[in-house]
């Protein structure tokens, strides 16, 4: 089985969440590189086929939420990402779910590609008044 060292693993999630150039490799030197990743929750797994709108949240008030692609935004360290501050999405004003996985995409609603998708350990029930939240416990790793 193929894998990758350490340090790699560092430098890729660096240009994914901090948009940090891999000398030699890759850089964010697109004309328009994306300033932000969208961080949602779903109600099940989203799985690696799935889109980012797949099993999405659905009570009222929810909406993804924008993260800067920047040191100030993500924490990168040990092959895994975490945010640096937590993630508050919108408070439930009507409806309910169960939010049970999270996921990082590319774009604010529809159906956009998942970079990287994960469990919500423990599930949040979201109920009128619950303000869902990520904190920076919650972490993507790279392996």
């Amino acid at each position: 089985m193929a894998g990758k060292s350490d340090t790699f693993e560092n430098d890729l999630l660096k240009l994914i969440f901090q948009a940090t150039a891999i000398a030699n490799i890759a850089d964010n030197a697109a004309s328009s590189p994306l300033t932000n990743l969208y961080i949602a929750l779903h109600t099940a797994d989203p799985t690696d086929a799935g889109v980012q709108n797949a099993s999405e949240a659905t009570y009222t008030g929810y909406a993804r939420v924008a993260v800067a692609r920047s040191a100030g935004g993500w924490t990168v360290t040990g092959s895994s990402v975490s945010p640096a501050a937590t993630i508050s999405f919108g408070a439930c004003t009507a409806g309910s779910n169960t939010a049970t996985h999270w996921s990082v995409g590319v774009a604010s609603s529809g159906a956009t590609k998942i970079l990287y998708a994960g469990a919500v350990t423990p599930s949040i029930s979201v109920s009128a008044g619950v303000t869902p939240q990520l904190t920076t416990a919650s972490t993507v790793t790279e392996d």
